[in-house]
C-alpha cells in the first residue's frame, strides 16, 4: 500500500510540474528586465558595511541597470508604458527624486530619536515616505533602505537571498543608530515583508547584545503568516532549471508601468518572503518558551480586515496572542458596510471582524475603524482596551468612499492625495502616471494590464487617522503606548 502511494504522489508531482511548465510557456516572453541580475552585496558584506558603502554599491547596480537594460532595449520596448525606457514619462531616472533608492531624512537641528522604515516585498522606498516626513517633521531622522533585489530590475529578485534583507535592517538600525547618538528613541516600522524583517529584528537583538533594541514597533498589513501554498512556492520554479522553461520561474509576466513598484513577480520572491515568515515564527515561538517575549517593545499594527497578499489571522494567531500585556495595540480597517455593492460581498465578510479577535478580556489594545452603522458613511473608532470588556466608541469625522468595499493590502501607507496612488492627487503628474485615479470602464482586452489590478483598492481614506495614531508615540522613548481620547 505504502509503495502504491508514493507511486501515485510522484505521479502527481511530475504532471503538477509538467502542467506548470506547459502553462508558463503560454506567457509573455521574458524581456531583460527580466533576465538582468545587477550586482547586491551579499548578507555578510552588508554586516560588515557602513552607510556610504552600502550607497555607493547601490549606486552601482542601478548603473548596471542603466547599461545593460535601459541602453539595449529594443525598439518595441521603447514604449511610453515601459519603466525601463529612458524617454518614458514614468521613467524614474528623470525625477527630482527616484524613490527606489535608499533614503534619509534629516530633520532640522538635533534629531529627538531615530526611525527606521523597511518596504515590502516587490516594492521599494517610496511605500514609505510619507511616514518618514512625518518622522522627520517630528524631528527623528528616518533612515530607509532599498532592500536587496528591489528597485532595480525584477530580475533582481530571482536571486536574492532573504538574508541579505535581514543584514540590509541591521545595517539601517546601525546607521540610524550613528545619526542620532546614543540613548534616544530608536523606533522599527515595517510594511507587508518588511513588517516580518522589522519583527524578526526585534527579536533577534534580545538575544543580541550588540543589537540595538527598538523602543516603539510598527506593523503594517505585516506578513507575519504564511499559507500552505506559499511553503511550496518554490517547487513552482523547478521546470526552470531546464532553459527551455525558463519562464516557469515567474508566477506572473507583467508590462512594468510602476515607476516604484515591480509588476512581474518571480517564484524566488515569493520563496525566500516565506522563509523570512516561517523563521519568523519559529523565533516567535523560541522567545516565548524561553520568556523573552516578556522584554519585546510594543507593538502597534495596523491591518485591513481583507487582505489577499497576508494571513490577517495570523498576525492575532501567531503574533498578538504571544505578546506580553506591555500596551501593544491592533489596529483593524473594516469593510465598507455602508457600500451599495452589499449583496455582491462574501457573506463571511459580516463576521470578519468577530471571528479574528479573541474574546476579551485580551493582553493589546483592540481598535477597529468601521461605519458608525450599516446606514452611515461615517466611520467611528470602537477600543476595546486590554484587560477591559467594554467598548469606546469615538466618532473620527472620516467617511467611507461610497464606491470602496473594502481597503487592500496595498492601501494603507499612502493617502488619498498621493501623487502615483492616490485616488485625489494633488500633482498626478509628478511621476508620469497615477494608478490610482484611473477610471477603468471600458471595453476587455483593451488595456495592457488586467482589470483586477488598477481596480484594487491603492490609498487610505484613513491615512490622517494612521498617521495621527503613529505620531502619538513620537513622546518618547518606550511610549509606543497609544492613548485613547
Amino acid at each position: 500500500m505504502l509503495k502504491w502511494s508514493v507511486v501515485i504522489a510522484l505521479v502527481g508531482g511530475i504532471t503538477l510540474l509538467a502542467v506548470r511548465a506547459f502553462d508558463a510557456q503560454r506567457g509573455p516572453d521574458l524581456e531583460l528586465w527580466h533576465t538582468f541580475v545587477p550586482h547586491e552585496l551579499s548578507a555578510a558584506e552588508l554586516d560588515k558595511a557602513d552607510w556610504k558603502q552600502f550607497l555607493a554599491a547601490e549606486a552601482q547596480a542601478f548603473a548596471e541597470v542603466r547599461s545593460e537594460v535601459t541602453d539595449k532595449l529594443g525598439p518595441e520596448a521603447r514604449i511610453e508604458s515601459n519603466r525601463y525606457d529612458a524617454n518614458s514619462p514614468i521613467y524614474p531616472g528623470k525625477f527630482a527624486t527616484d524613490w527606489n533608492r535608499s533614503y534619509v531624512m534629516q530633520p532640522e537641528g538635533k534629531p529627538v530619536g531615530a526611525v527606521v522604515l523597511l518596504h515590502g516585498l516587490t516594492d521599494s522606498p517610496y511605500s514609505l515616505r510619507h511616514i518618514a516626513r512625518r518622522y522627520q517633521e517630528a524631528g527623528f531622522v528616518a533612515v530607509a533602505a532599498r532592500m536587496p533585489g528591489h528597485g532595480t530590475v525584477p530580475g533582481g529578485l530571482t536571486t536574492v537571498e532573504w538574508e541579505q534583507w535581514t543584514a540590509a535592517t541591521r545595517l539601517s538600525v546601525r546607521e540610524a543608530q550613528r545619526l542620532v547618538g546614543p540613548g534616544a528613541p530608536l523606533h522599527v516600522i515595517g510594511f507587508s515583508n518588511g513588517g516580518a524583517l522589522a519583527m524578526k529584528y526585534a527579536l533577534e537583538a534580545l538575544g543580541d547584545k550588540s543589537l540595538a533594541r527598538p523602543d516603539r514597533i510598527v506593523l503594517i498589513a505585516p506578513m507575519i503568516g504564511i499559507t500552505a501554498m506559499a511553503r511550496f512556492a518554490g517547487v513552482m520554479g523547478w521546470p526552470a532549471l531546464l532553459p527551455r522553461f525558463a519562464k516557469a520561474a515567474w508566477l506572473g509576466l507583467v508590462p512594468e508601468f510602476n515607476p516604484f513598484k515591480y509588476n512581474s513577480f518571480p517564484v524566488n520572491g515569493a520563496r525566500q518572503s516565506s522563509l523570512v515568515a516561517n523563521r519568523l515564527q519559529q523565533e516567535i515561538n523560541a522567545a516565548v518558551a524561553d520568556g523573552k517575549m516578556a522584554q519585546i517593545a510594543p507593538v502597534q499594527t495596523f491591518q485591513s480586515v481583507v487582505d489577499f497578499t497576508v494571513s490577517t489571522r495570523a498576525i492575532v494567531d501567531a503574533l498578538y496572542v504571544n505578546l506580553p500585556a506591555n500596551g501593544s495595540e491592533l489596529v483593524l480597517f473594516d469593510v465598507n458596510r455602508n457600500t451599495k455593492i452589499g449583496a455582491l460581498m462574501r457573506a463571511n465578510t459580516d463576521t470578519v471582524v468577530t471571528r479574528l479577535l479573541p474574546a476579551a478580556p485580551r493582553k493589546f489594545r483592540a481598535t477597529i475603524i468601521t461605519n458608525e452603522s450599516p446606514r452611515h458613511a461615517e466611520v467611528v473608532e470602537r477600543v476595546t482596551e486590554a484587560g477591559a470588556t467594554t467598548e469606546q466608541v469615538r466618532p473620527l469625522g472620516l467617511l467611507y468612499p461610497r464606491q470602496v468595499f473594502s481597503l487592500s493590502h496595498l492601501a494603507l501607507t499612502f493617502p488619498m492625495n498621493d501623487s502615483l496612488y492616490g485616488l485625489q492627487p494633488d500633482e498626478p503628474e509628478e511621476y508620469g502616471v497615477n494608478l490610482g485615479s484611473m477610471a477603468t470602464r471600458g471595453e476587455r482586452g483593451t488595456l495592457i494590464v488586467s482589470l483586477d489590478s488598477l481596480s484594487r483598492m491603492s490609498a487610505n481614506p484613513f491615512f490622517p487617522y494612521l498617521i495621527e495614531r503613529i505620531a502619538e508615540g513620537f513622546k518618547g522613548k518606550g511610549e509606543g503606548k497609544a492613548e485613547g481620547k
